[in-house]
């Protein structure tokens, strides 16, 4: 069946990533930062999508406990592999904006450490799925990881509330009352960024599950030829002892 989604958008996604880019770059200088507060129109998307890959893990392994629909566990997979890849990208944009904000590149206030906590907890999710042969039971297993593993989003995002250090708090804040905590002049630069990253999430998921299933279908295939050949060569040695014991009758 002919793709019509992936390529129109992958299209779309980079158009918008193309609009970002430009919107940032000709966002006008913080008073205070300077143009370092251009970091935020990729530390912030990154953060963002981190959260919902993480979701989409748990979401799709939900999915799939309730269906037994190997799609969903393909696409549970990529989304927490898409996680960890986006965690990486808002921890090293983070980092090189702390290093001439705060004078280094990391501290161990809350906010930094339940986010490189997150690459553990979803660095673990990958690791069970490899370590378990069984395509049946390391989805099970890793579907009940994965939606275990949601509990830690919102501890994530409420550190820098619950256990203040020198991170700022949520440019975006969604509990109470919801307000954007940075200047209005940047408020479309940070939404176009954040809906380009979006869909370059939901392209590479897309990809990425895509590209699973045609590995289960080859990994399949080949199973399938194993056991023709395991059979095929046990063949001629079934006939070859019913002639001898055939030959044994008649003598």
């Amino acid at each position: 069946m002919k793709d019509r989604v992936t390529t129109p958008l992958g299209a779309v996604t980079l158009l918008l990533l193309l609009v970002a880019v430009g919107l940032g770059l000709s966002s006008p200088l913080d008073v205070n930062q300077g143009s370092l507060v251009r970091l935020m129109f990729v530390h912030v998307p990154t953060a963002w999508v981190s959260y919902l890959a993480y979701g989409g893990t748990g979401l799709f392994g939900l999915l799939y406990l309730m269906t037994r629909k190997r799609r969903w566990d393909r696409l549970a997979m990529a989304s927490g592999e898409l996680g960890v890849l986006f965690t990486v990208a808002t921890i090293v944009g983070g980092m090189l904006w702390a290093k001439p904000t705060w004078g280094t590149y990391w501290v161990w206030d809350a906010r930094l450490t339940t986010t490189a906590l997150s690459l553990v907890v979803y660095g673990g999710y990958l690791l069970i799925r490899a370590m378990i042969d069984d395509p049946e039971r390391r989805a099970r297993v890793s579907a009940v990881v994965g939606i275990v593993g949601t509990l830690y989003i919102p501890i994530n995002y409420m550190a820098v509330e619950w256990w203040r250090g020198v991170h700022q708090t949520q440019t975006l804040k969604l509990l109470g009352k919801v307000r954007f905590d940075a200047a209005p002049v940047y408020g479309w630069v940070l939404l176009a960024a954040t809906i380009a990253f979006t869909l370059l999430y939901l392209y590479l998921l897309r990809v990425r599950g895509i590209l699973a299933a045609r590995d289960e279908a080859r990994e399949e295939r080949e199973l399938m030829n194993d056991l023709q050949g395991d059979v095929s060569g046990l063949t001629p040695h079934i006939a070859g002892q019913g002639a001898q014991r055939g030959g044994a009758q008649h003598g």
